[in-house]
């Protein structure tokens, strides 16, 4: 007979009021010191697993807490620290121990005066982000540290079992890249020995000190290049479920389905338990019958989705954990992924219409879901029947009539599902520079615009002074952005909290929460608003700041909205339709503002598609259905643009070389990407795929506290100069510079700036 137990793949850490955020920042700013640091962290986890405990979790994870991102912390926990942070990051002040240790971690991930940071790219489909792993044929991957084994004990010190989680080798080294200088053909996947000695190690370490379980996470399965591997997943398998000395292991895979072949080896190792998210891969049900199910295994069944904040269908999730029953000889309701990427708590959320908090669930409800469908496999439905009552009624409409717009669906009707494509702008020539210098929208939010929009909120100042308190804010950022010698300027985005909640709040048919914070990377976390209906846009939402900013200056400012697909990925969004409809309908609505914006008589409008490679499925086989109509969504969204209008986009933080002919496709005639930290990769796979149109490479990365160099950014402008000529090649940034403050940012656009301007001189001398 099968037994039944519950689990969560783990639980955002960074606190119900964002204590890490404020941690880390204080310990940054040299305001704290890392034993006081370490004491938020510790109290953080302590209450992560009081929670589980306490709700009734059988399997409680641990090790899932991190200052940064679990993939650094994988990268430093064996070892792999590229050449250029070798020597402790101490800054020359002789710190050591628990100090140089953290310094040296930070300096990783965020970068020191002379060793850029890793690269950050997205988690998967997602809008985390991880730290890149640089590995060469000379990194010596060993058991370098003890951070799940420290965790352990502190749980268990507290009367907590708790099961380990640790990032996967084939994912480790899947994502991982090859360090500059590695030989061609070299692969970091030809270290998995070395690696799976330091899991062996850490491993019986574990065992040692009282651990039964410990899962072992590997979502690279669920894509096409895990799918290629099948050989090392049999290595890996083998060799750490034929250990004397471990724990029970569960190979957790997330994102999608694996597919039988890695099914068929995980089944006929020595490994304990196999976990499946049946909400991203419900296909795996099948899969999983095909292969006779995990006879003497234990199954984790992800059917509580991590990364959405709907309310579980509670009786199709009991049928499909019923399906299950007989298939192992243990059953553990689990959640699809990790709850790091929900909110933690719907108690806060006071404000929203009951009509849609009914439908919600964050990461707390969550494990009460898990832990309903638990007891009610386990103890029969008769022990929960007022629960499970109570669950299906709220589920049982999951899109009320007062949630629909049926002007928004004849107009969407009227236009036809494939927009005309736009004509693209004509060479700007005599109007701007050759190498035209910009930025990509947002300028520093100082303690002055934050205390702004807190009085605000707060009632102390009205919407009158607040709005003359942004266009004070805007003279500032034009007259700073002329006094530098920008070529096409911005407004700043004062007025605006975040690139998606700014729109979403203008928009019907979107919530926005007021404590749903979501970790992004590192500190930053963000609110993603709730998609919950039809959308439309009541009024312009960027109008009156864009004209205010152009009446300040003779230069072309720039209009600034979010793409619809990125207004998808940065929001939790409606299940009950395709995305494809979804995006169509936001596409509507920034039609409408562009038109706004063009009758104001700007003539620069950038469109936002950040998250247009977040999106892109896992495997191959989806991607031209997605392409299609994320593509088509954009060109919705800009083709009633004006020719002489010049369209823009932007990208930021993701691998590029999937979508190349997408971005062509886009029909925008500027598109700006992240090339800063991927050493601009991007423009020789651009040109390599003849994209022909303006690009404008990120020339420096700003999520590290730096100031490049003249000499910086010039060499990084030339190398982007080898694959596009000058006069489609733009000048700016890799993403907006919201986050960082006016002492990095001045110097560090003059300096951009001026080497703009000695490589224009250069051009000029050679004519």
């Amino acid at each position: 007979m099968t037994t039944v137990s519950t689990a969560v793949h783990g639980y955002p850490r960074i606190g119900p009021d964002r204590e890490l955020k404020r941690a880390c920042e204080d310990y940054w700013a040299g305001r704290a010191d890392a034993d006081r640091l370490d004491a938020v962290g510790a109290r953080l986890r302590r209450s992560v697993w009081e929670t589980l405990r306490d709700a009734g979790v059988d399997h409680i994870p641990s090790n899932t807490f991190s200052y940064y991102d679990h993939v650094l912390d994988t990268a430093v926990l064996f070892g792999a620290v590229p050449p250029r942070f070798a020597a402790p990051a101490d800054g020359g002040d002789g710190r050591t121990g628990r100090e140089a240790e953290l310094r040296h971690y930070f300096a990783m991930a965020r970068g020191v005066p002379d060793a850029p940071p890793l690269e950050m790219t997205k988690w998967f489909d997602t809008n985390y982000h991880y730290l890149v792993p640089e590995l060469g044929p000379d990194t010596r991957l060993h058991l370098a540290g003890g951070k799940p084994l420290s965790e352990y004990t502190q749980a268990r010190g507290l009367g907590i079992e708790t099961r380990p989680v640790l990032l996967g080798p084939l994912t480790f080294l899947l994502l991982a890249k090859a360090a500059d200088g590695a030989p061609e053909g070299w692969r970091p996947l030809d270290l998995l020995d070395d690696l799976l000695a330091g899991y062996a190690e850490l491993l019986g370490a574990l065992s040692r000190a009282g651990a039964r379980w410990v899962q072992l996470d590997e979502p690279i399965l669920a894509t096409d290049a895990g799918r290629a591997e099948p050989e090392a997943l049999r290595r890996i398998v083998t060799r750490l479920g034929d250990l004397t000395e471990r724990p029970r292991l569960l190979v957790s895979t997330y994102f999608g389905s694996v597919g039988r072949q890695a099914l068929d080896i995980l089944r006929g190792s020595r490994i304990d338990g196999v976990g499946l998210d049946l909400v991203s891969g419900p296909e795996s049900v099948t899969e999983l019958a095909a292969v006779s199910g995990l006879p003497g295994k234990t199954l984790a069944a992800g059917v509580v989705d991590g990364r959405n904040v709907w309310r579980t269908d509670i009786p199709a999730a009991l049928s499909t954990l019923g399906s299950l029953l007989g298939l192992a000889d243990e059953l553990v309701v689990s959640t699809s992924c990790s709850l790091l990427h929900v909110p933690i708590d719907l108690a806060a959320e006071t404000g929203l219409d009951p009509l849609l908090r009914d439908r919600l669930a964050f990461a707390r409800q969550k494990v009460d879901e898990v832990v309903l469908l638990g007891r009610a496999l386990s103890g029969g439905h008769d022990a929960v029947a007022g629960e499970l009552a109570r669950a299906r009624a709220a589920t049982a409409e999951r899109t009320p009539a007062a949630f629909r717009d049926q002007r928004v669906r004849a107009r969407l009707d009227a236009l036809g599902p494939e927009p005309a494509r736009r004509r693209i702008a004509a060479p700007d020539t005599g109007a701007l520079p050759p190498l035209p210098t910009t930025t990509i929208g947002s300028f520093p939010q100082t303690d002055d615009v934050r205390r702004a929009r807190a009085d605000l909120r707060a009632g102390r100042i009205d919407q009158a002074e607040y709005e003359r308190r942004m266009r004070a804010e805007i003279d500032r950022v034009i007259a700073l952005q002329e006094d530098i010698g920008l070529d096409v300027l911005v407004h700043g985005e004062p007025e605006r909290n975040d690139m998606v909640q700014y729109f979403a709040e203008q928009l019907d048919g979107y919530a926005v929460t007021r404590a749903g914070w979501v970790q992004s990377y590192g500190s930053r976390c963000v609110r993603p608003p709730i998609l919950y209906g039809d959308v439309h846009r009541p009024a312009p939402m960027t109008v009156d700041w864009i004209t205010y900013a152009q009446s300040r200056t003779g230069k072309p400012v720039k209009g600034m909205l979010t793409g619809p697909v990125t207004m998808l990925a940065w929001s939790f969004v409606r299940d009950d339709q395709p995305l494809a409809e979804t995006a169509r309908q936001v596409a509507l609505a920034l039609r409408d503002e562009i038109a706004d914006l063009e009758r104001a008589g700007i003539r620069h409008v950038q469109v936002d598609e950040a998250a247009l490679r977040e999106l892109l499925p896992l495997r191959a086989e989806r991607r031209a259905e997605y392409l299609a109509w994320a593509v088509g969504a954009f060109r919705l969204a800009t083709s009633g643009a004006a020719p002489s209008t010049r369209i823009h986009s932007h990208m930021c933080y993701s691998e590029f070389g999937d979508i190349v002919g997408a971005i062509e496709a886009l029909d925008a005639d500027v598109t700006s990407v992240e090339a800063a930290r991927s050493r601009m990769e991007l423009v020789d796979d651009l040109a390599a795929a003849g994209y022909a149109r303006g690009i404008g490479p990120g020339v420096y990365d700003i999520h590290a506290p730096r100031v490049p160099s003249v000499a910086e950014i010039e060499s990084g402008l030339r190398a982007a100069l080898r694959a596009v000529p000058p006069e489609r090649l733009w000048v700016n940034p890799d993403c907006g510079l919201k986050t960082r403050g006016y002492a990095e940012v001045e110097p560090a656009l003059r300096n951009m700036v001026e080497a703009a301007r000695r490589i224009r001189a250069e051009l000029d001398a050679g004519r």
